[in-house]
């Protein structure tokens, strides 16, 4: 519509123009419709220009628009596409750690549960005391509680109270005893009381029921 309106009014212009010069020169009458046509024709040919001037300007910010368009649909797409890969990493990070955790709790149950299963054959392994037995047990730790004994020694003690010489060495095998330390315990309780050489005391020793080389021992850890 623009261009049609800038050639008929350029048009117009040029052909009202050349009418005004003839009627000047033949003065016919008409110069003033010809004056009148003039300046239609010269508004016809400036709307006209003017149109297609704005057009022009206008259509390369449209076509800014539509290139922008497929650029910003662009960087969405990238933006989409790396939330959801920081999305499935820490998904994965997420599922690996709760394993691990699974995994963690499973093998401390599986391991208190063996310990559980050994302590309980363990128990069921001890063989069941007689009440001699049990006495007999209590007898000995008693006596250790307030002197020294060597294993022999203490098994006689426990004949001498009355039991069995099976029941009373069956309860000092099944007490936890340092030897070695209750034979330094005796060495330092005779040297309370007497004078020893270092191989009296070590034949003193030998003679309560210690080996000799727990009496020994005894002798060397206390510096005779």
């Amino acid at each position: 519509m623009s261009a049609f309106l800038l050639v008929v009014g350029f048009l117009g212009l040029i052909v009202s123009l050349v009418l005004l010069v003839f009627g000047l020169i033949k003065r016919n009458g008409k110069v003033k419709r010809n004056l009148i046509l003039i300046v239609v024709c010269f508004i016809m040919w400036g709307v006209g220009a003017e149109t297609d001037t704005s057009t022009e300007t206008a259509e390369p910010a449209t076509t800014d628009v539509k290139q922008e368009e497929p650029a910003k649909k662009e960087k969405s797409v990238e933006e989409k596409a790396k939330e959801e890969a920081e999305a499935e990493a820490k998904a994965e990070e997420e599922a690996k750690a709760k394993a691990e955790e699974e995994a963690r709790k499973k093998a401390e149950e599986e391991a208190a549960a063996k310990a559980a299963a050994e302590a309980a054959a363990a128990e069921a392994a001890k063989p069941k005391l007689t009440l001699s037995q049990e006495n007999a047990l209590r007898a000995a730790k008693s006596y250790l509680d307030y002197t020294a004994f060597s294993r022999q020694g203490l098994i006689k003690q426990l004949e001498y109270e009355g039991y069995s010489n099976q029941d009373a060495t069956f309860a000092v095998d099944n007490i936890t005893v340092d030897w070695n330390e209750q034979a330094v315990l005796s060495g330092k309780n005779y040297l309370d009381y007497t004078a020893f050489s270092r191989s009296g005391l070590i034949d003193q020793l030998v003679y309560e029921g210690f080996s000799t080389e727990q009496a020994t021992y005894a002798v060397d850890q206390i510096g005779l």
